[in-house]
């Protein structure tokens, strides 16, 4: 069965720095004319940096769309032409001040495939090495370490939510329990 969706025409409904948000009128695999709301977005990197210990670098920051300081993994957005691996080592450098030497492609996400176009690659970090940061001026958290034990146990905990942050732990931590032996 095709279940291909056919755009007839498409608007932007707003434009922004990073995102765009459109309205398509598409054509439904029955015949029937339907409209779609999307969020156009371009991408990011998400990465598991482990310490030495396989200690976990994290994140505490507010995330203003849930007026909420949330536990996450370093990440950021591509930028244009931007290579994603050059992408999750950029970001990793700017937010906690960490370089490291191996970088494993653990897979992609797809978090809102409802309403947005955004995928996530997640990358797996190792052997770090400690400088310091280069945030943006209005990027402001906070960077510490857990075990990854501790980690999923947040997790299933509810202290953990952030859905890239709890895909990538679980893919880091599938990948060293497979290379592990």
């Amino acid at each position: 069965m095709d279940l291909t969706e056919h755009c007839i025409s498409s608007e932007i409904m707003a434009q922004g720095d990073m995102l765009t948000v459109k309205c398509d009128r598409v054509r439904l695999p029955d015949g029937n004319i339907s409209q779609r709301e999307y969020v156009m977005h371009p991408g990011a990197v998400v990465v598991v940096a482990l310490l030495p210990d396989g200690s976990v670098v994290l994140e505490r920051q507010f995330r203003y769309p849930l007026h909420q300081v949330f536990i996450e993994l370093p990440a950021g957005k591509i930028d244009p032409d931007e290579d994603v691996l050059k992408t999750g080592q950029r970001e990793l450098l700017e937010e906690t001040g960490y370089t490291a030497q191996d970088w494993i492609k653990l897979g992609i996400q797809h978090p809102c495939i409802g309403y947005s176009n955004e995928v996530i690659h997640i990358y797996l970090a190792q052997n770090l090495t400690a400088g310091a940061h280069q945030r943006d001026d209005d990027e402001m958290l906070e960077v510490f370490d857990l075990k990854m034990e501790d980690c999923l146990a947040m997790i299933q905990r509810g202290e953990i939510t952030d859905s890239k942050t709890i895909v990538a732990l679980y893919m880091a931590w599938q990948y060293r329990q497979q290379n592990s032996r």
